[in-house]
């Protein structure tokens, strides 16, 4: 699935608190890219979480 990373705050209202921050956690972790089983608030987590943990250098690696 291709997804969109968010560029507008207001994009960030409809997203699910807990699931962002799990997947956050589980992107600090090294955990791998999430796949279409997992929700657009998990994938947004991950995506944040994969850089700041330094899993990624730029937020341009990824596949979006």
């Amino acid at each position: 699935m291709k997804r969109v990373p968010i560029t507008r705050a207001l994009m960030l209202d409809g997203l699910d608190s807990e699931e962002l921050l799990q997947g956050y956690w589980d992107g600090i972790d090294g955990e791998p890219e999430p796949g279409d089983n997992r929700s657009y608030s998990y994938w947004h987590g991950w995506r944040n979480g994969a850089v700041d943990g330094a899993r990624k250098d730029d937020i341009g690696e990824f596949d979006t």
